[in-house]
């Protein structure tokens, strides 16, 4: 690491004292000039007789990608072209986990301090990023989408596929130190320190000007795909607003002109009052089965209250959270019998940072697994991979219906 890398390596300290939760935030630059971000609840960190590693000791050359989005004419979807991720890391052994803490005489890793409680860092193979290595001409293209200048982008420039650099941010989250580890074996403490960085960086995300949309989540599991053994979560910032999110919008102002209503405010009374597809429900939260589940396993978890993304949530719902999530992963592990750690998505849909359509879409979590039975996956096949129309092997409410029998179990 250079002189200059050194002197401006810390960016940053908060403690956050304004919460039932205290916390602190530290963050640091990395060798490479991407950002990291410690979030501490450990007393010892919050009183200051234990202190985060600043500085990286590895030598990397700069982060420069050269992504970039093209819009298909046919369909309008944004597709990403991100070829440097060929190259990333895949499945190390453990002894040379990436996420794992850097540990003395050991090889560096992308964590510089030898223990740590929540770490959030710019990925190091993004699919979006603003470490770009070519600029965008100031040529507008369909109405003033920046086009490249690279010479190897003049097939696109007739007007028919509009592109651009893909300007927006990938980040990494790591919640706990422990290469075999899950996120349903942290403490609910923890899990409210992951709430809060979730927050914290759909705040400072949706601030970047060219981001759309900040959508955290997790795979977990060799069977969803997934290139690192070390449990862990991604939060991706997005230049436009993702086909799921739009389509949410879509039929949610659809609803609100027909009926004059919310259509979140709508669909949970409706689930509530028919029953079957609930789960749980707590002070702030619905735990239920959609009833149009696409997939073998399904769940949503959804506030009462209108609130478009983690920033808004209150302390309240916050706290409220932190343990139905815990008392969720719990039973997703013991869905199928014999499993024991069932392959997932977790999703968390958040509103657009688009201010006209922010109304129109709730915070709510969407967790699904691509097992069907056990040790048997679901493959996406013909009809769902080729017209989007999904076929079920079980209805949601066998789905409900298991997830209660194993809700409370111990």
């Amino acid at each position: 690491m250079d002189s200059e890398q050194q002197m401006n390596s810390v960016s940053g300290e908060r403690l956050n004292k304004n919460s039932d939760h205290p916390y602190s935030v530290t963050s640091m630059t990395l060798a490479d000039g991407r950002e990291l971000i410690y979030f501490d609840d450990d007393p010892e960190v919050l009183n200051g007789s234990v202190k985060r590693t600043l500085t990286d000791s590895r030598e990397l050359p700069r982060a420069k990608t050269d992504s970039e989005i093209r819009r298909d004419p046919l369909s309008g979807e944004w597709v990403a072209y991100a070829s440097h991720r060929m190259n990333r890391t895949f499945m190390p052994p453990a002894n040379e986990d990436p996420l794992a803490p850097t540990i003395p005489d050991h090889l560096p890793t992308e964590i510089p301090s030898p223990d740590y409680d929540v770490v959030v860092f710019e990925n190091r193979f993004p699919s979006f990023s603003m470490h770009m290595s070519r600029t965008p001409s100031t040529e507008g293209n369909d109405g003033g989408v920046e086009q490249l200048s690279a010479d190897d982008d003049a097939l696109l420039d007739n007007g028919m596929v509009p592109h651009r650099p893909a300007v927006a941010r990938c980040e990494v989250i790591c919640f706990t130190p422990d290469i075999s580890g899950s996120f349903k074996d942290l403490p609910v403490s923890r899990i409210r320190t992951v709430i809060e960085a979730w927050a914290h960086r759909t705040k400072a995300l949706s601030a970047i000007p060219e981001v759309r949309h900040v959508y955290p989540f997790e795979n977990r599991g060799e069977e969803i795909g997934v290139t690192l053994q070390h449990p862990h979560g991604q939060i991706y910032s997005y230049p436009e607003i993702p086909p799921r999110i739009r389509n949410i919008v879509h039929s949610s102002k659809e609803y609100r002109e027909e009926n004059g209503s919310d259509l979140f405010d709508d669909l949970l009374s409706a689930e509530l009052e028919e029953g079957t597809r609930i789960i749980d429900r707590t002070d702030h939260f619905v735990v239920f089965v959609p009833a149009a589940a696409k997939w073998p396993l399904e769940v949503m978890v959804m506030p009462l209250r209108s609130v478009p993304d983690f920033d808004a949530l209150s302390q309240e719902e916050r706290a409220d959270l932190a343990p139905l999530l815990k008392k969720l992963y719990t039973a997703v592990d013991k869905f199928f019998d014999g499993v024991e750690r069932t392959p997932y998505i977790a999703s968390w849909n958040q509103a657009p940072t688009v201010p006209e359509d922010r109304d129109y879409v709730r915070l709510h979590l969407q967790l699904f697994s691509l097992m069907r039975s056990p040790h048997r996956l679901k493959y996406l096949a013909g009809s769902e991979s080729g017209m989007g129309f999904w076929i079920n092997d079980t209805t949601p409410e066998r789905i409900a219906q298991r997830f209660r029998e194993i809700w409370d179990d111990k």
